[in-house]
């Protein structure tokens, strides 16, 4: 760099000198520096032409100069005179000025006295050398009389430096003067035009005065140069090398015009001698010519010094320029290496399935492929060091440390990077083999499974069991882990906890199922030995299986923690199970092996959850890294369409928040019950709040597939899949959250299928029918969310409890008689949406569309407030119809279903939200009661319409405080009388408020009573007791005040009386439980209410019923409302 700025210096001096030279010589070729006098300065003075230099020559050379004849000679301004004579006698050669001038005065046409006064003032006033002074005197007789007399008289006055010659003809004057140098006027041939000679004089001194400028410029030019300080980044040295290029190539235009100047000058000048080769040019022509040459000359000699300069500060530059490119790009590039060596460094995860690591392989082979560019650059850029070096560059000590380092980056990227391959590789190895061991022992457990019971009772069966066992286990040869120690010695840089443990319980599972294969090997010898007579097998019958210990009415769940309850559940199993060996072995061989297979069943669909979990919470992770986060990629921002950026959250839903549930706690806790399956209940119970992020996902499933259908063919969507190395498009991915949750119930259903005498049973019952209530809320949701035209807040409404599409008449007393007449024959399809504190009536409209965008819309009709609304169960002529009224029958809408069903359904739920009502209702009424008296209820007001049977309910009131105690019901109105109603009758509550509603008796109009909403069409039926009979019904409200503590009902379950004891107590099991009980007949009446279809169940029909009712009570309609119903995609 010194050495550089140096050799600058130098150049800048030496341009300096060369132009200053040029700057002298310009003056010396003009005589400046004697005389610095300009023609253009005394322009109006040579025009007078008193004076001229016509270039003529005397004999020896002197220049001649001539006063012509000029009358007003005298009137000169003597700075005037002095200034043309100054500058005549300046433009000769210094030699020919050196030999002197002649002078020609013409005053042939003056007087004497004129001529004596002009002698006299040239003699005083000329600046130069005189050799000869030549007077042509006036031609008149009488002046050239006086003349010679004259200067005879007057010669010594006349006296010059010089001879001064009288001449009285021009013939005389070419004797001294040859005739070719003097011009016409004095009888010469000399060629000179005034104005010619002054303007070809004026411009060669304007090229002259240009010359030196430009010397003058591009000395300051340069020193601006050689001075302005290099920039320190791209942008700033690249303007810097433009500006002075611009400047530059202004300067060469402004010598290449001054070239041509001269030029012209120049052709001018010898123009004549081009058109006439005789021509010859004379002496002041010569000059002239010679003059011009010498200039341009000089003018040559600057441009040639400033091109030797600019070259080398142009190299300065260019050099600069490329040296602040390099930094930036090392810069740039280095940068690049440390987030790529960043992104490196978090490849740490080893994988915790073959999948998951095939996915992280995968990931670091499309992160290598990524990072190849970058390197690349990198490479690239490290390899200049040789041509800077080359090109001799300034800063080349400053270049190679930064290219060394460039090279050290990229080896050590390459070499972390093969060695994160390599730890993969190993990794995958390693998921091979475990995955091999639980193949081979997933195969066993079937093996042992399949193998019947009954067969191998025989000598013959038992022998072919034992060779299957035999040829299976000479297959765990190249499948099972043979040395724990040897695996963790083998593998030990990649084994962290979490992968320890599952090489550990995999090696656990191992040793289980080879004990199990030991001990039926055991028991098959043992078969096969025996010698005795044949036996009819016989399949060991249900009933004969030994129930849990843990369904005793000593085992109840307590209200513990989640890891205090699981270990007790844990304990419990294991207690249980070792009762249960015991009794086993007493029972015999056969009720063991059906208690191992159901064993094995639930491992295995113990085992699909737990893998099907893992392979679930890979693909969101995929789809999250391979396409929504590539949607952030600014290297893939080019392939979006501008349409679809910042549509993530659109596209992708909440995708993320259930990929983190899944992975962080979800997965997780189902591992830890991967030895008890029978549990796995209380997982789904434990985190059956979270689940509720479905409802979500889905409701925004519309809107990502209408995005999805838009942009499916965007090469963005078809690279990115290209990088995943995926068959199948986004779309099917995006439905992967939709299928997951639909899947649940199916496994829970498995497994309560080979759970029914276990520990967990209950939890798996509680876990399946919550898991189906989430498919009902999310289904509903979406339906909700189609819902067009309401002015409120759907939210207001409380919980969206049903929804589903019926035929709809309606009867109302205000409505004009046709009207009324008509809608009991047009029924309008309705899609009813029941709130916990409205019923909404729609009218479905299907959309035009593909998938989601053909999903229904519902347009708002008008609502009922529950407050005020009333049911009757049955309508007469038809099993599917019932009837929702309001404000005391003044609407009435007969409702009927597609199948009972349904209907039954929607009935119970309705009942449900009225008696909720109804019992706070009591609740609040009976509180204020306590305030005032402690043993008489608060008389009602005269104005209210009781009901007919409200003193039997006060009786019924006292006799189960004595009996059962049920606080929680009395005074329930006639639904929980221990007589049942008469038939048809309906429910209600008030529209109004609490304190209204005691004003106006609370429960229904003045007009219409609580129980008559049948009344007109059945005529009053008989009001007898109603008795009870063996048989399934529907419980309508909790219950938990039993014989036996351990039994309870809850609202919705379906329970069968059994038979009648003493004391009017029935005995009756809860089919949705399992538990069995005493309960007190007036108290049943009031738990399974006065619906008749309750009632009328028989045994052949209660099982489609009770299924139907512990189920989604919309799924038999949904399934055919709209491509968004979950059983459309439960597959």
């Amino acid at each position: 760099m010194r050495c550089w700025l140096k050799i600058e210096e130098m150049a800048l001096e030496e341009l300096m000198q060369r132009l200053n030279a040029v700057s002298q010589c310009a003056d010396e070729i003009m005589h400046q520096d004697i005389i610095p006098l300009y023609a253009a300065d005394i322009q109006d003075q040579l025009k007078k032409q008193f004076a001229y230099l016509s270039g003529g020559r005397g004999g020896d050379g002197c220049p001649v100069i001539t006063f012509p004849d000029y009358p007003a000679f005298s009137e000169i301004p003597e700075k005037e005179f002095q200034n043309v004579l100054t500058y005549l006698t300046s433009i000769p050669s210094l030699r020919d000025a050196g030999i002197g001038f002649i002078l020609v005065i013409d005053r042939r046409q003056d007087k004497w006295t004129s001529v004596k006064a002009s002698i006299l003032r040239i003699a005083a006033s000329f600046p130069g050398n005189l050799q000869l002074v030549l007077v042509l005197r006036p031609t008149g007789f009488f002046h050239r009389a006086l003349s010679d007399i004259a200067f005879r008289f007057n010669k010594d006055e006349l006296k010059m430096k010089v001879p001064i010659i009288m001449l009285g003809s021009v013939s005389e004057l070419q004797g001294y003067i040859d005739k070719t140098q003097l011009t016409e006027d004095l009888g010469g041939t000399l060629d000179y035009c005034h104005n010619r000679w002054l303007s070809r004089r004026t411009a060669i001194e304007g090229f002259a005065q240009k010359v030196k400028q430009t010397a003058q410029i591009l000395q300051s030019f340069g020193t601006e140069l050689a001075e302005t300080e290099l920039p320190n980044d791209v942008q700033s040295t690249s303007s810097l090398l433009a500006t002075h290029t611009e400047k530059k190539d202004k300067m060469k235009e402004d010598i290449r015009v001054a070239v041509e100047q001269g030029d012209d000058i120049l052709g001018s000048i010898t123009k004549p001698v081009t058109e006439n080769p005789d021509y010859k040019l004379n002496q002041d022509q010569l000059d002239n010519q010679t003059t011009v040459e010498r200039l341009l000359a000089q003018l040559h000699e600057t441009e040639t010094a400033f091109d030797e300069f600019w070259v080398k500060h142009q190299q300065k530059l260019e050099q600069c320029l490329r040296l602040r490119n390099f930094e930036q790009n090392f810069r740039e590039v280095k940068a690049a290496l440390d987030i790529v060596s960043e992104r490196l460094s978090a490849f740490t995860d080893v994988g915790n399935s073959r999948s998951h690591v095939e996915h992280i392989l995968k990931d670091l082979a499309n992160f290598k492929e990524k990072s190849d560019e970058t390197v690349r650059k990198a490479k690239m850029l490290a390899s200049e060091r040789d041509a800077f070096i080359q090109s001799n560059h300034y800063a080349v000590d400053s270049i190679i440390p930064k290219c060394s380092e460039l090279h050290h980056l990229c080896d050590a990227f390459t070499t972390e990077t093969e060695r994160r391959r390599k730890l993969l590789n190993k990794s995958l190895e390693l998921h091979d083999l475990l995955e091999k061991s639980m193949k081979w022992c997933d195969e066993g457990i079937y093996l042992l499974a399949s193998q019947p019971v009954d067969k191998c009772q025989s000598q013959d069966g038992a022998e072919s069991a034992l060779q299957e066992i035999e040829k299976f286990l000479d297959t765990g040869a190249g499948n099972k882990i043979k040395e724990l120690n040897k695996i963790y010695e083998e593998y030990a840089h990649i084994l962290n906890e979490d992968l320890k443990d599952h090489v550990q319980k995999v090696f656990q599972k191992q040793e289980g199922m080879e004990e199990m294969f030991q001990k039926r090997q055991v028991s098959l010898k043992k078969l096969a030995a025996k010698q005795t007579r044949p036996v009819q097998p016989v399949a060991p019958r249900p009933e004969a299986f030994v129930k849990s210990p843990c369904t005793s009415p000593g085992l109840q769940r307590e209200n513990v923690s989640n890891s205090e309850s699981s270990a007790l559940r844990r304990v419990n199993y294991r207690k249980g199970k070792s009762e249960m060996t015991e009794l086993h072995q007493s029972r015999g061989g056969s009720t063991m092996d059906d208690e191992e297979n159901l064993a094995v069943l639930r491992q295995h669909v113990m085992n699909e959850l737990i893998e099907t979990e893992r392979a679930y919470v890979e693909e969101l992770l995929c789809v999250l890294e391979g396409y929504a986060a590539e949607m952030d990629n600014p290297l893939m921002a080019h392939l979006i369409p501008p349409e679809l950026q910042n549509k993530k959250d659109i596209l992708f839903g909440n995708m993320e928040e259930i990929y983190h549930f899944h992975n962080r706690i979800f997965l997780r806790e189902l591992e830890t019950y991967v030895e008890y399956p029978e549990l796995v209940g209380r997982c789904f119970l434990d985190q059956m709040e979270d689940f509720q992020i479905y409802e979500k996902y889905c409701q925004n499933k519309p809107r990502s597939e209408s995005l999805w259908r838009q942009f499916s063919d965007s090469v963005f969507f078809q690279e990115c899949q290209r990088k995943l190395d995926h068959k199948l498009s986004l779309d099917s991915y995006l439905l992967k959250p939709v299928q997951r949750i639909t899947k649940y119930q199916l496994l829970l259903k498995e497994m309560l299928k080979y759970s029914k005498n276990c520990e967990g049973a209950e939890d798996l019952q509680e876990a399946l029918t919550s898991i189906l209530g989430i498919l009902k809320a999310v289904n509903d949701s979406m339906h909700q969310i189609a819902i067009t035209g309401y002015d409120g807040n759907l939210n207001e409404l409380g919980k969206l409890l049903m929804q589903g599409s019926f035929s709809v008449w309606t009867d109302h007393k205000k409505g004009h008689t046709k009207v009324k007449d008509l809608a009991r024959f047009k029924p309008m399809q309705r899609h009813l949406f029941l709130h916990e504190k409205a019923v909404l009536f729609c009218k479905k409209r299907e959309e035009n569309g593909e998938g989601y965008e053909k999903a229904p819309s519902y347009s708002y009709k008008h609502s009922l407030n529950m407050a005020a609304v009333g049911i009757t169960e049955n309508v007469k002529g038809d099993a599917k119809k019932f009837e929702i009224w309001y404000n005391a029958r003044e609407e009435v809408y007969i409702v009927q279903a597609p199948t009972p069903e349904v209907k039954a359904t929607w009935v119970n739920e309705i009942r449900k939200v009225l008696t909720s009502q109804l019992q706070a209702c009591r609740e609040a009424s009976q509180h204020r009661t306590l305030e005032q008296t402690q043993s008489l209820p608060l008389p009602l007001p005269a104005s209210s319409c009781a009901s007919p049977s409200r003193n039997h309910i006060r009786n019924t009131k006292k006799m189960e405080e004595k009996k059962a105690d049920l606080t929680s019901l009395e005074g329930c109105g006639t639904t929980v009388a221990p007589k049942y109603p008469e038939k048809g009758k309906g429910w209600a509550k008030p529209s109004h408020s609490l304190d209204a509603s005691e004003e106006n008796d609370g429960w229904s109009s003045a007009e219409e009573p609580l129980n008559s909403s049948d009344a007109e069409e059945e005529g009053g039926g008989g009001a007898g007791e109603i008795k009870l009979t063996p048989g399934k019904y529907t419980v309508v409200t909790d219950y938990d005040k039993g014989v036996s503590e351990e039994f309870t009902v809850k609202s919705g379950d379906l329970v069968q009386l059994i038979r009648e004891g003493e004391d009017g107590l029935w005995f009756v099991k809860n089919l949705s439980s399992g538990r069995e009980g005493w309960i007190p007949a007036n108290n049943l009446l009031m738990l399974i209410g006065n619906s008749k279809s309750a009632q009328s169940l028989s045994s052949s029909e209660s099982g489609t019923a009770s299924s139907n009712l512990s189920t989604s009570s919309s799924c038999s309609d949904s399934c055919n409302v709209s491509s968004t119903s979950f059983s459309d995609i439960k597959g």
